[in-house]
């Protein structure tokens, strides 16, 4: 499948690099406002609106943009579309506006945000950068709906306003405070991660779900890994290949 691939660019943002559950980013919203697996659907899908946008509009000006006022300029287009998200949501959604609170204006300098414009959408075409946006944002909704939903269950004994243990369930109320959010956080994470070392130890290519770079850039699907295009990824040449390159010559 081509990288660049509407399909690929989706896969990419919910399973491959996941920003909650893969990459790690995002942590401030991801632990603040998943108390309720509402409230981490609505950040989830708000930032997805903000992240399709601002992927769009900064693919579509980055032949325009000068290269030293880069990051300003797509932290202008951001705050653009956060502060349009956030009054529509104010207007049309005061619940969840109210429960989000700070954490809306916040998303202007979500690490997810500003990291996809700068690593995909200022070196990519308009589409494949709008499916990115879209393929991050689904997969940073989907992390935050899981963990709200658990500490919802598990703190409260509902999820989405519905209740449905026993009544003689007794919440444990810690999952809906603070550390509720890494105690839930850490073990998603670790289930992945032992589905990896399973996968792996049968044989299958676990590849697709990763972490960090293998730096293989010769058979790197990701058209968009910053390490292409400022050379990071390039072998390094040591003094003793240079001596043999010469002698060679």
């Amino acid at each position: 499948m081509n990288s660049n691939s509407a399909g690929e660019r989706l896969y990419n943002g919910i399973v491959k690099e996941n920003p909650t559950l893969v990459l790690m980013l995002g942590m401030c919203p991801t632990l603040a406002v998943t108390t309720s697996a509402m409230n981490g659907l609505g950040m989830g899908l708000t930032t997805t609106v903000v992240l399709a946008l601002s992927n769009a509009i900064i693919s579509l000006l980055r032949n325009i943009i000068p290269d030293k006022v880069r990051i300003p300029a797509f932290i202008v287009i951001i705050a653009s579309f956060v502060t349009v998200v956030e009054m529509v949501l104010q207007a049309y959604l005061p619940f969840l506006y109210s429960a989000l609170g700070i954490y809306i204006p916040l998303i202007v300098v979500n690490c997810i945000i500003l990291g996809r414009a700068e690593s995909y959408a200022s070196k990519n075409a308009v589409l494949p950068s709008l499916f990115d946006g879209i393929g991050m944002g689904l997969g940073f909704s989907a992390a935050l709906t899981v963990i709200g939903a658990v500490r919802e269950i598990l703190g409260a004994g509902e999820v989405f306003g519905f209740h449905f243990m026993p009544a003689s369930y007794v919440p444990f109320s810690i999952f809906v405070m603070a550390p509720g959010a890494f105690f839930v956080l850490a073990c998603l994470t670790a289930i992945q991660n032992k589905v990896k070392i399973i996968g792996e130890k049968k044989g299958k290519d676990m590849s697709k779900i990763q972490s960090g770079c293998n730096s293989d850039c010769m058979n790197c699907s990701d058209s968009g890994c910053s390490k292409r295009f400022y050379g990071t990824g390039e072998p390094e040449v040591t003094e003793k290949e240079s001596h043999t390159e010469e002698e060679v010559k």
